[in-house]
């Protein structure tokens, strides 16, 4: 028996592959107030494994395309009299809708709809986790190769234009990144906590983060505590991996901001 043969392990490396890719990709969602940007491009995904089925290529394929379209689509119209939030909310909630219509319209294909809306780690097989780490390795280079610019493009756009950084160039960075991470994450959380696993862990390590780096080296540490953590309060109380893994996740950001606030009171004189 290998290694890679204990399904809990294929579970755990994928989960810890996600966080990776995730979490440094999260701390630029929240610096650059995109939460809702996350949301639609995971969403659009179902859509992307309806297209990934009808045209017989990998969902893998389907869904990086799709999240690329939604990605650009938002980026685009962002710029042109649209209010942003409203934007979002269209879009995000009509390629899930024309998503899960489109699935139900596939004759002859089984479907579980569950397994893509909520995950299911416990399934990955060894060809999942390379796709995994391979989407991981790449957003981890594209983070570390384009870092500086990236960072300069969301504090001061206008001090990018300066350095002769160009932020759109920068924007079209994370559009491709976020893509990346919602087509690898698909099969570990889902489409709906896909936004949660970017979120939290930056969320949290913001709380005791005093420069960008700091923040997010712990976020990978905290997305990583959250997978192990779920994994096994999942395997411990028999409840589904996804949710359980993110709802860790919301624990240990309920945990942090309470020793923040009990911290600040201390201080006060």
């Amino acid at each position: 028996m290998t290694f890679l043969d204990d399904f809990m392990i294929r579970a755990a490396l994928a989960g810890i592959g996600v966080a990776f890719a995730a979490a440094p990709l999260g701390c630029f969602v929240v610096w650059r107030r995109m939460a809702y940007f996350g949301d639609a491009t995971a969403h659009a995904s179902i859509l992307g494994v309806a297209l990934a089925l009808t045209f017989d290529v990998s969902i893998f394929s389907g869904v990086l395309v799709t999240a690329l379209l939604m990605a650009s689509t938002i980026s685009t119209l962002s710029g042109r009299g649209y209010a942003m939030d409203t934007l979002l909310g269209v879009l995000a909630h009509s390629a899930l809708a024309f998503g899960l219509v489109a699935v139900s319209f596939l004759q002859g294909v089984r479907v579980d709809l569950m397994a893509y809306l909520f995950g299911d780690i416990l399934a990955v097989s060894r060809g999942d986790l390379a796709v995994v780490w391979s989407g991981a390795l790449l957003v981890i280079s594209l983070m570390w190769w384009r870092w500086s610019s990236l960072l300069t493009a969301t504090l001061n756009p206008e001090l990018a234009q300066a350095s002769g950084i160009n932020p759109q160039r920068e924007q079209l960075v994370l559009t491709l990144a976020l893509a990346v991470v919602v087509a690898v994450a698909i099969k570990v959380v889902g489409v709906l906590l896909i936004a949660a696993m970017l979120l939290i862990p930056a969320a949290t390590a913001r709380i005791f983060s005093t420069t960008p780096e700091r923040m997010a080296f712990l976020a990978v540490l905290i997305g990583c505590g959250s997978v192990i953590g779920g994994m096994y309060m999942s395997f411990s109380a028999d409840t589904p991996t996804g949710p359980t893994i993110v709802s860790t996740g919301t624990a240990l950001f309920a945990a942090a901001s309470l020793v923040a606030v009990i911290a600040r009171s201390l201080r006060r004189p």
